[in-house]
């Protein structure tokens, strides 16, 4: 029974294992980095503002976790290409990486600004290319690599006010099924993470609308907003030995919101 349960745990191990995590200077990305790191991952946090990274690696480090840092935009295809030559070259090899960067602009959609339409497409569906196609391009000759791609609930549904950024998900879902299909065959997994509505920064104005989070609470089957550390196992599964066999898929943290009318 114990050599049991020792084989199953390892399933889950990241020992060993380096991950690169973007948009990981607060919110999901620092959380996900942590759980990360806490299943034995070295982490490397990645996004475009020095200072604040170096924050992060620091609450981490009173954590116990010694997380190194990288700051390039990843918006920028040369600056990706570079930086992560330069974590292959300094840190060492990429064995998982979190595409996690992304942001969000709200606004009627017969109003909705072409510079903000842009930032959407560029942060939330070129970066995951860009940096995707560069760990690709590394981890593929080793033949193996885990990529998670966070896609949102907006995946698969739409709400009014963001209509561009449900248009970038539902990119990602798409190009992560797309990825799968062109890199399992090189020993790769590369799947999706899709949180439902989750109590972080970006959504902080939604939280604190009492009305809104009625509605969410009645819509939602769990009944509540998620909180950041419930995404930590499903991004572990999908980093590890567990998921071995597991490509193209999206998986779904919502609280049941997409199961249900």
């Amino acid at each position: 029974m114990t050599e049991t349960v020792l084989q199953d745990s390892k399933l889950f191990s990241l020992a060993g294992r380096r991950a690169l995590v973007t948009g990981a200077s607060r919110g999901i990305g620092l959380t996900l980095a942590r759980g990360l790191a806490a299943h034995g991952a070295e982490v490397v946090l990645n996004g475009r503002d020095p200072e604040r990274l170096d924050e992060s690696r620091r609450a981490l480090r009173d954590e116990g976790i010694d997380a190194q840092v990288r700051a390039f935009d990843v918006t920028d295809q040369a600056a990706v290409i570079d930086g992560v030559a330069a974590i292959e070259d300094e840190i060492g090899p990429i064995d998982i990486l979190i595409n996690n960067a992304g942001i969000q602009r709200r606004a009627p959609l017969d109003q909705f600004p072409r510079a903000d339409w842009d930032a959407l497409i560029s942060t939330n569906l070129n970066a995951v290319f860009f940096v995707g196609q560069a760990v690709a391009r590394h981890m593929i000759p080793r033949g193996r690599g885990k990529i998670v791609n966070i896609c949102s609930v907006q995946s698969e549904l739409a709400r009014p006010g963001i209509a561009p950024y449900t248009a970038t998900k539902g990119a990602v879902k798409n190009l992560t099924k797309g990825m799968a299909t062109d890199w399992a065959r090189h020993g790769l997994q590369i799947n999706g993470l899709a949180p439902g509505y989750f109590a972080t920064e970006m959504n902080a104005a939604l939280v604190a609308d009492e009305a809104f989070t009625d509605w969410l609470s009645k819509r939602t089957p769990a009944a509540r907003w998620g909180q950041v550390e419930e995404l930590v196992g499903a991004a572990v599964f999908l980093s590890s030995e567990a998921s071995s066999f597991v490509n193209g898929h999206v998986l779904m943290v919502d609280g049941g919101i997409t199961a249900s009318l």
